[in-house]
């Protein structure tokens, strides 16, 4: 094949691949629902479809052979062959791939596995479905549009919805926290630590237990922290537009001692789109904030540094980076 009917192929193979990448977000939440990355990981051993079928009380080897071989093409799990005993068909044995650490139960470090099974839930998807006719003719963001009512007002009605968005948060926070514990060092100095929008002040008392000298205060509401999840200065900004984030910003502000700051953990967007990893999340995140509330988005450190500076914070702007494409980004007054 010459280099142009080459490139024509990669192009239109790369067309289809986009058209048809829902794919693996839904083969990837069956296998989490399924048990079936955990039950590899546990295994130790490379293990063919059929074995691992009867791990998980499948019935269906093939069907699970299918999902496994799937997963594999996109580096999920790894696959070896050897000849089968019977001399047919090459026989498949499985093993989990450094992915997986992360879409498993993982001995308590947080697990991405929580959202998979959230993130494509059919009653999250909807607002999905209306993208295109909210650029068009504007109006509520996609989820309002679809739902009749303000995201957070719908997740906390929908009994079902919300148990699946408060587990898979709690995850997602947990890996957050630990790595903010492991490689930020802004909290040192720090005498007294107020936690807006704490939960039920795990995440606070994680940072206590290592900052023995720190006093911590969780600040939220009675039902909120007796019920919800840790999630401390993450994702707080990014729901809002830049006026609320100013308002918001304002009040910590006025509420700060001289020399005191505020600590946000989220995305920084790139200024210009690129294809790494790293921008493909940012931009995905950015998508997700669009169909749930509209006004909220991600924003570039630039813009978060022009928050800080029309909120009246004139210290230094630092922003650390964590993990999982997540900085810590301080407000000094």
């Amino acid at each position: 094949m010459d280099n142009a009917r080459e490139s024509e192929d990669e192009h239109c193979l790369y067309a289809q691949e986009l058209v048809f990448a829902y794919n693996r977000s839904m083969v990837l939440r069956a296998a989490i629902q399924l048990g079936l990355l955990d039950a590899l990981a546990a295994g130790g051993d490379a293990l063919t479809a059929d074995e691992l079928a009867g791990k998980i009380q499948a019935t269906d080897g093939v069907a699970v052979d299918r999902i496994l071989r799937f997963l594999a093409s996109f580096d999920v799990v790894r696959c070896s062959t050897e000849t089968s005993p019977d001399g047919g068909a090459a026989l498949r044995r499985y093993t989990p791939a450094p992915v997986c650490r992360w879409l498993t139960e993982n001995n308590g470090e947080g697990s991405l596995a929580p959202f998979s099974v959230f993130i494509i839930d059919e009653d999250h998807l909807l607002p999905w479905q209306h993208i295109a006719e909210v650029v068009a003719s504007g109006g509520p963001a996609p989820s309002e549009r679809t739902h009749g009512m303000p995201y957070h007002e719908y997740i906390g009605k929908n009994k079902r919805l919300g148990g699946l968005f408060d587990h898979a948060m709690a995850q997602h926070s947990a890996i957050r926290a630990r790595k903010l514990l492991e490689r930020f060092e802004g909290f040192d100095g720090i005498q007294r630590l107020v936690d807006v929008g704490g939960g039920d002040g795990s995440t606070l008392g994680m940072i206590t237990s290592r900052y023995k000298h720190i006093r911590g205060i969780n600040y939220d509401l009675p039902h909120v922290i007796s019920q919800a999840p840790s999630l401390p200065g993450s994702w707080m900004l990014l729901m809002f537009s830049d006026e609320d984030c100013i308002k918001i910003l304002k009040n910590c502000h006025q509420a700060l001692p001289e020399g005191g700051k505020v600590i946000i953990v989220e995305g920084l967007l790139p200024e210009t789109p690129n294809t790494t990893p790293a921008a493909r999340d940012s931009f995905t995140m950015d998508m997700i904030l669009f169909v749930l509330f509209k006004v909220g988005k991600h924003r570039t450190e630039e813009e978060f540094a022009k928050l800080a500076k029309e909120s009246g914070f004139t210290g230094t702007f630092r922003s650390t980076y964590i993990f999982l494409n997540f900085y810590a980004l301080e407000f000094n007054k």
